[in-house]
């Protein structure tokens, strides 16, 4: 596919969606057809043809329709109000505020891997908020935090122990180059696994301390936690507490198994 191939293909997108919202099965009836054969081979061999459009901002997913767990999309035009134009330059600066906002502390070399931003360009905005940014030290690292957070962050504290049961694929896990100030490197292949996928995590005071599993079994659902070092006591009341709220969320009764190490 050339440039000139995905514009052709996202300007059918944009006119297909004219009338409204449509599901993806819809949406490729009405483009096929009319793709020239790049496009139609393209289309048959990648899982959404829709990323050109919805990266370039023209369209976005939409209200849900009858056809169950299916996309659907919508043009932006029509579906959001109308949105103030920024450039490049300052959009990166409110990228990057809003990225350490969330992830903080963190290096230029953690902001370019999150956002897919050349470290050429990362180290541009970086450098153009560097009177917005305060260092700080991690476990003997430099790091770095907006300034306006460093108070906050300096007086803050733990009062007791937090647990978290974090889902495969959860934004925490992705917000950094290094993960070795969340987990062990023997144990780093149990949760980044090959093909790029992220295992569920049982989360401690903010370190990974395991993965989780859970099965349903009739309406009931059983989740099991295997640890990779023997968890004091205390906490597995924790993680009992937190597999209840689970099961509120699913509406479903459920059991915890806690895995021997």
């Amino acid at each position: 596919m050339t440039a000139k191939d995905v514009d052709a293909l996202n300007g059918l997108v944009v006119e297909a969606l004219g009338s409204g919202s449509m599901s993806k099965h819809n949406l490729t009836r009405a483009i096929r057809p009319r793709g020239n054969k790049k496009v139609q081979a393209w289309m048959d061999r990648v899982s959404s043809f829709c990323s050109p459009a919805l990266t370039e901002g023209l369209i976005c997913y939409g209200p849900e329709q009858d056809r169950a767990n299916e996309a659907v999309f919508v043009r932006v035009d029509q579906w959001l109000p109308k949105q103030k134009k920024v450039d490049g330059s300052a959009s990166r600066q409110i990228l990057l505020r809003s990225y350490l906002r969330a992830y903080g502390p963190a290096t230029v070399q953690d902001f370019s891997f999150w956002s897919g931003i050349s470290m050429k360009d990362s180290r541009e905005v970086w450098n153009k908020l560097a009177q917005e940014l305060a260092e700080v030290s991690v476990e003997g690292q430099k790091r770095s935090i907006l300034d306006q957070d460093l108070n906050e962050l300096a007086e803050s504290s733990l009062d007791e122990d937090v647990v978290r049961l974090l889902p495969a694929f959860d934004s925490y896990l992705l917000a950094h180059a290094r993960k070795d100030h969340m987990v062990k490197d023997q144990c780093y292949k149990r949760v980044y696994r090959n093909q790029g996928w992220i295992s569920p995590v049982v989360l401690i005071n903010g370190k990974i301390a395991g993965i989780w599993s859970c099965a349903r079994k009739g309406k009931a659902l059983a989740l099991e936690a295997e640890f990779f070092e023997k968890p004091p006591r205390r906490l597995l009341t924790k993680i009992h507490d937190e597999a209840e709220s689970l099961g509120k969320f699913l509406n479903a009764s459920i059991t915890v198994a806690v895995k021997d190490v």
